[in-house]
């Protein structure tokens, strides 16, 4: 479905316009010729809305949504005829005339055939669709159903160039003109999808959520049936537990069945959603459909094909009990379910799938070459879509939902990708879950609102317009500032996610322009308050600039605390610039909640995992090296020697104490970049111990992030008193489980989860020495075992002398 010439015009042409003077340009729907229609002009109109008396709740609202907008553009509101009387008297009338909703489609029976033309065809859920339409002084707006209606009087004002960025008046562009007016308006469109929707978790500020939703063509997920965790209510009593159970039997299938049946006979929806955990099984024919394929993801045998199994059977049973019953029974694709079926497969007609990739790379598209979990990912929606008969939405995880800090995560460079696959697939659509946290999404549920309305929208033209409307004359600096953060994104070659990524995207170099930029940016800020009595755009411009400054000052804090505490293991200075940044984040906050998600979430302030968590474990360390709980002897270098170790035969290859040749290393280290790194030489190589493996470009020579064992070095010479006591070697953050060896001799072993999240994110070790060491020069070498994802090293270790108790 293209949009049609004559809106394409339209909206091209609005860039320019939008941050124009009051008073320059006339603003018009449509395409403008010599008949416009002129609805206001120099602050005046005589124009009425209509609506039906008995319009319904959203119906409704976009008539009072559109007069308010109309008089925010142009200073003059439209009254609303909403009687029969005075609708009867506006449709008499010469003057202009908005009609909205049923009324448009009750005077005007072309439209509905317009709306038809559009509308999905044969949909699992729902179709929405909006249809504009001039005839002489009347503007036709309305939709397939009430929710549409809304949309389609949305659709009139982005003509006009209102613009909702993001939640509550902040996020709200609305440009001033002095005239505004309709011309040749014809245009009908339905979204390909019936799911466009997000949902706020985590105590999330919802505030101008519901509005925002609506003014960017949203639905909502109340259409889909629940599929949230609950199947464990109904298998209580069956097997070991609720994650332990014989999934296939025929006696689990009657036992769930048995449950749930009122609620289907009853017509009502329900969820089988499997629980938060993974599924195991000792029954030997789910042992046997398990061993089909390893779930990489999770380490463990997918239960898929055994699940879904059950989900038939428990329909099949229903089925037959209830034909009659249109009752739909949501459940999860999640956790060691995320893998489609291997067996050719069919849902029953009555299941509903949301597919919820949780660990799978949210940075990149599915066609993007640097991330083959994404293409994997491809792989599984098609099967799941398949298998589903379109009965399927996807369970997107925006990246500020997930353990994270409060800067810029932005998705919209692989989602512009995604949602192509999305179509090309025929899914439902996508339900986003998010925490809102602007600092953090940004743009993120804007642009996902706008693809999933039209997935051919161009991002590029949407982000210039945006610069411009958002941020008026300071739109060159502010325009520099994100597309080098939007860039960077693109760009890396990190396929992880979680706050342990932060700095290999946002390097010294990227954060040097950024500031450079917001000082740009506050200037021009400057310069519009020296103006003297500011319009309602203008104060929001200079807003603008000073939340960009304030994000800025936590983006660049938080990196300072990980810089000072990675790299230069000094803790002290890490805790200060951690607190400072927390206190601006505390003032961004007040500023509004929908800025951040941190108050009220009582983990925040007691895990390691959150952001006071993270400046805690800075504290907590410091006491090692200052002579509280232990001196300082030496900070480890920065750059160790490196191996990798797929096959694990390294102990046997003596990398723990032979001598380390870097000849091939100090032959090629100039012509190596993050990409070409990912191909093994078999050498020694030279890496970084304040960053994790993967993000140095450590990956399989297919770009899947390495798995394998991975070997470090170094030396460190040490004299007759510092051997002396109890000396200490601190790793402030290593991932996996580890070995440690001292002048080739094995001294400690470090075992861990190897599913990264499941530890207590702290990810220290210390080990005692006492013994170990001896005078001048020692080779220290540690083993690491990558099963999943992070590997190795990211905080710089280094060696202490116990205090004595």
């Amino acid at each position: 479905m293209k949009l049609p010439e004559i809106l394409l015009s339209t909206v091209m042409s609005f860039a320019a316009l939008l941050v124009a003077p009051h008073g320059a340009v006339a603003a018009t729907a449509g395409k403008s010729g010599d008949d416009n229609l002129i609805l206001a002009s120099g602050g005046e109109t005589d124009a009425v809305v209509v609506v039906s008396p008995q319009s319904g709740e959203y119906e409704k609202r976009a008539a009072a949504d559109l007069a308010k907008y109309v008089e925010l553009l142009c200073g003059a509101r439209p009254r609303i005829a909403n009687e029969p009387a005075t609708v009867e008297a506006a449709l008499k009338g010469s003057q202009p005339v908005l009609i909205v909703g049923r009324e448009a489609l009750r005077i005007n029976a072309g439209l509905e055939s317009s709306l038809n033309a559009v509308l999905k065809k044969k949909p699992h859920l729902r179709t929405d669709g909006i249809v504009l339409r001039r005839a002489g002084n009347r503007v036709y707006i309305a939709g397939n159903n009430d929710r549409s209606h809304y949309f389609a009087v949305a659709e009139l004002l982005r003509q006009w160039g209102c613009r909702w960025y993001m939640p509550t008046e902040f996020g709200e562009c609305i440009p001033e003109e002095a005239e505004l007016a309709v011309g040749e308006l014809d245009f009908a469109w339905s979204s390909p999808f019936e799911i466009r929707s997000y949902w706020i978790s985590w105590v999330g500020d919802t505030s101008g959520a519901e509005e925002f939703q609506l003014r960017n063509m949203l639905t909502g997920r109340g259409d889909l049936p629940p599929t949230g965790h609950a199947l464990g209510q109904y298998t209580k009593g069956l097997g070991k537990g609720t994650f332990h159970f014989p999934i296939t039997s025929a006696e689990t299938a009657a036992h769930v069945a048995g449950q749930v049946e009122k609620l289907y006979a009853s017509g009502q929806d329900f969820s089988l959603g499997m629980e938060d955990g993974s599924y195991d099984s000792d029954d030997p024919r789910d042992q046997e459909l398990m061993k089909l394929q390893w779930d990489k993801y999770f380490l463990r045998w997918s239960v898929t094909d055994p699940m879904l199994e059950l989900y038939n059977n428990v329909a099949r049973i229903l089925r037959k009990k209830y034909p009659q019953s249109d009752a739909r029974i949501g459940f999860l694709a999640y956790a060691n379910m995320t893998l489609p079926p291997v067996r050719d497969m069919a849902a029953e007609p009555p299941l509903f799938c949301e597919l919820a990739p949780i660990d799978i790379d949210p940075i990149h598209g599915m066609d993007d070459p640097q991330s083959p979990p994404r293409r994997e990912f491809r792989d599984m929606l098609e099967k799941w879509a398949t298998v589903m008969q379109g009965r399927l939405c996807v369970y997107d995880y925006d990246q500020g939902m997930l353990v994270w800090r409060d800067i810029p995560a932005p998705s919209h460079q692989a989602f512009r990708q995604d949602v192509q696959h999305y179509r090309r697939t025929g899914i439902l659509g996508v339900n986003t879950e998010s925490r809102n946290a602007i600092a953090t999404t940004f743009l993120n549920l804007h642009l996902r609102a706008r693809l999933l309305w039209n997935p051919d929208a161009n991002v590029d033209e949407l982000l210039a317009e945006f610069y411009e409307t958002f941020y008026g004359p300071a739109a060159g600096p502010m325009s520099e500032y994100w597309n080098a953060i939007f860039q960077a994104w693109e760009e890396t070659i990190v396929t992880e996610h979680e706050y342990f990524i932060a700095p290999a995207i946002y390097t010294p170099e990227l954060l040097k322009t950024l500031r450079t930029k917001i000082a740009e940016a506050e200037r021009v800020g400057a310069g519009i308050e020296a103006g003297g009595s500011l319009s309602r755009n203008e104060k929001l411009y200079v807003q603008r600039i000073r939340v960009a400054r304030l994000m800025d000052d936590i983006l660049q804090g938080y990196l300072a605390m990980v810089r000072a505490a990675s790299s230069e293991c000094d803790y002290a200075a890490a805790v200060k610039h951690g607190e400072e940044a927390l206190a601006v984040r505390d003032r961004l906050t007040d500023l509004s909640g929908i800025f951040t998600t941190y108050r009220g979430y009582n983990a925040e302030q007691n895990g390691y995992a959150w952001w006071p968590g993270e400046v805690r474990q800075y504290r907590e360390l410091q006491p090692f090296v200052d002579g509280t709980k232990g001196q300082l002897i030496a900070r480890l270098p920065l750059e160790w020697a490196f191996r990798r170790d797929a096959e694990g035969k390294g102990l046997e290859r003596g990398f723990a104490s032979e001598p380390v040749d870097l000849t091939w290393w100090k032959a090629h280290r100039d012509e190596l970049t993050l990409d070409s790194r990912r191909n093994d030489p078999d050498e020694w190589e030279m890496l970084r111990t304040d960053l994790y493996v993967q993000a140095q470009g450590i990956r399989h020579p297919d770009r899947q992030s390495y798995t394998g064992h991975l070997w470090y070095r170094t030396d460190i010479e040490l004299t007759d008193d510092e051997v002396q006591g109890a000396p200490h070697v601190r790793f402030p953050g290593v991932f996996n489980e580890c070995w440690l060896y001292v002048n080739g001799e094995e001294v400690a072993h470090r075992k861990q989860g190897a599913l990264w999240w499941l530890n207590d994110y702290r990810f220290e070790w210390d080990v005692d020495l006492t013994g170990r060491l001896k005078p001048g020069r020692n080779v220290l070498a540690v083993r690491c075992n990558c099963e999943h994802h992070f590997g190795g090293m990211f905080r710089r270790p280094f060696v202490y002398a116990a205090a004595k108790e």
